[in-house]
């Protein structure tokens, strides 16, 4: 009794999932309209645009007025939020299909979630601790007994050495410099992924003609619903273990949203994902090869034992 009443919830929020989002139906009242003074019927003044709801001011339109001001007054971003939580990959297709009035804009999100994301880190959590210098000074302890050890290994050339300890610097650099900037560093990441990820996805059956352009936007979605999970024990102020074994759990979320838009099955959108984590990969060690040789060349000090 209590499998199949369970059975029958899962079904029921299966199809609750594929149902695209229903715009409420206008209404038949006649309004008139506070800031041009045209009477209509509807939701919305169709000269001005202002709603129908506006009326004398109160403590609950001043909270929605400063909410607005972050992006959050607009009832599409709690509603986009539900939906990346519960059925992202359904809410990205009815967006790209061109539900678009119904969700929060994409870019738009990223940025406010990332600035969420950066306040969580550097005090606004239940502890009111700064977890962003509490884990760089962890990384910079890290770095330095790395570097301390490449010093003492017997077995190593004094150029080995120096190779070793200026490794090490760039490690904690580019680690610095992606925390400072997570926007940047998520756009870069998508950009780099959003390639090969169209190019085993593009005739999805869900979607057998998706342009690259979709393929991004949907790739921005995706990393939204991420980044809304790890905030969760950043607030918490998990230990940062913990909440690295976490992360790694949310990365894994992904291939829910990706099988949801694209149609294949969960095997079908695994190995497709996994193919594309190949040139994903060559393609970052490529860069991190580069920026050593910049580093390389702007330091020579550095290095001149190797010469």
């Amino acid at each position: 009794m209590f499998l199949r009443y369970n059975k029958k919830r899962i079904k029921k929020f299966a199809q609750w999932q594929r149902v695209p989002y229903r715009v409420k139906p206008m209404s038949q009242d006649e309004h008139e309209c506070a800031t041009c003074g045209r009477h209509y019927m509807g939701n919305y003044c169709p000269q001005c645009g202002q709603s129908a709801k506006i009326g004398r001011y109160s403590l609950k339109n001043a909270f929605l007025l400063f909410i607005d001001v972050w992006g959050l007054g607009n009832r599409g971003m709690f509603r986009a939020i539900r939906d990346l939580m519960l059925r992202p990959g359904y809410m990205i297709r009815d967006y790209l299909r061109g539900m678009q009035m119904a969700y929060f804009p994409p870019f738009k999100m990223l940025f406010l979630i990332c600035a969420l994301s950066l306040l969580v880190e550097t005090g606004v959590n239940i502890q009111g601790i700064n977890r962003y210098e509490l884990y760089m000074e962890k990384e910079k302890e890290y770095a330095q007994k790395k570097q301390a050890e490449a010093k003492a290994d017997d077995t190593l050339t004094a150029a080995r050495k120096e190779a070793q300890v200026a490794t090490y610097n760039i490690f904690y650099m580019l680690d610095d410099k992606a925390r400072q900037n997570p926007q940047l560093t998520v756009l870069v990441y998508m950009l780099l992924f959003s390639g090969p990820l169209y190019l085993m996805f593009r005739h999805c059956p869900a979607i057998p003609d998706l342009r690259f352009s979709e393929c991004f936007v949907a790739m921005v979605y995706i990393i939204n619903m991420l980044l809304i999970f790890i905030i969760i024990p950043s607030f918490l102020c998990f230990s940062f273990k913990a909440e690295a074994y976490f992360d790694l759990f949310v990365l894994f979320l992904a291939i829910i949203p990706i099988k949801q838009l694209s149609g294949y099955s969960y095997w079908g959108t695994i190995w497709r994902i996994a193919v594309a984590l190949i040139p994903l990969t060559i393609i970052v060690l490529t860069l991190f090869v580069v920026i050593m040789f910049l580093y390389i060349m702007l330091h020579p000090e550095l290095f001149e034992h190797l010469a």
